[in-house]
């Protein structure tokens, strides 16, 4: 175990061309490598604008296998830095099938595996399960150079079964590449409740499980590109919040960005794990034995 792992996690804008957004990536992982940072993690599907703010299948145009041309890029990137990078992409599994996909990519540019997104959401402006068939390969850790990162996405930050089981197969990193942010309506009222939500789920997830816990969010204002004139006005768009941070094991925010583009450079002492574990045994005092409904849909 590395006595010190830095974590950078890049909070940035997305354009509505995928290459200068993948150059834009590659700028920023070679500028946080520089920075120190060991273990890199880009927001979710950052090749493109949030394309799911409708249901359009011109869109699926935007997926890619994997390997593939973005994959390729990341890891050559992720060579020439010598750091791990973690990435969203929007997979082109067959024909008719597609993924919300995370790849993490090793110090020397080896494409370790993929983890495809277990939880899709279904909401205005969130209209994912139109575009990605729910993930079929488990929840997967992936012993890198710098430490075990469990990758998660976006959605699976609200459910605690994704994070214990990760933990329990021996992650010391959580991280979730997000895309997150206020419809313009409810921003004013609702906003600043909305943040702390998601922001206090996921020091929850770190707390319960004595893990480090991640989420790299994008920023800006991004619209649907097909305009509707029976759109309501609170559908107009999303206004990505950004708020991207890093939770230690107790729960405490060890740094948390603001609502601009970003480079969060945080540092991590994975030893503390072993020792939080030590003081408060929750993994010990679980009743295994009790929790088969867990697998119900409801308790009747």
């Amino acid at each position: 175990m590395h006595e010190h792992t830095t974590l950078g996690l890049i909070q940035m804008s997305c354009g509505t061309e995928p290459h200068l957004n993948l150059e834009k990536a590659v700028r920023q992982i070679e500028f946080a490598a520089i920075q120190g940072a060991q273990i890199i993690c880009l927001p979710e599907l950052f090749q493109t604008q949030y394309f799911c703010q409708e249901q359009n299948p011109d869109w699926f145009d935007l997926a890619e296998t994997i390997p593939g041309p973005g994959t390729e890029v990341l890891c050559n990137a992720a060579r020439k830095s010598r750091v791990v990078v973690v990435a969203s992409l929007f997979e082109r599994r067959t024909p008719g099938i597609y993924h919300n996909s995370a790849v993490v990519i090793d110090a020397d540019g080896q494409l370790l595996g993929t983890y495809r997104k277990m939880h899709i959401p279904d909401d205005p402006l969130y209209f994912e399960k139109f575009y990605f068939t729910p993930g079929d390969l488990g929840f997967r850790v992936f012993k890198t150079q710098f430490g075990n990162v469990a990758p998660l996405i976006c959605w699976d930050q609200w459910f605690p079964e994704a994070a214990r089981l990760v933990s329990l197969a021996g992650a010391e990193f959580l991280v979730y590449p997000t895309a997150i942010g206020w419809h313009l309506q409810e921003k004013e009222q609702w906003g600043e409740q909305q943040v702390n939500a998601w922001r206090t789920i996921q020091q929850a997830h770190a707390i319960a499980n004595g893990v480090f816990v991640a989420a790299v969010n994008r920023v800006g204002m991004e619209r649907p590109r097909e305009q509707s004139p029976n759109r309501p006005a609170e559908y107009e768009g999303l206004d990505f919040w950004g708020h991207s941070f890093v939770s230690d094991p107790f729960g405490q925010l060890l740094s948390e960005a603001g609502s601009s583009e970003e480079i969060l450079l945080v540092s991590c002492d994975p030893s503390i794990l072993e020792q939080t574990r030590r003081n408060w045994p929750f993994f010990r005092d679980r009743r295994i034995d009790a929790y088969n409904d867990l697998v119900l849909r409801a308790i009747e």
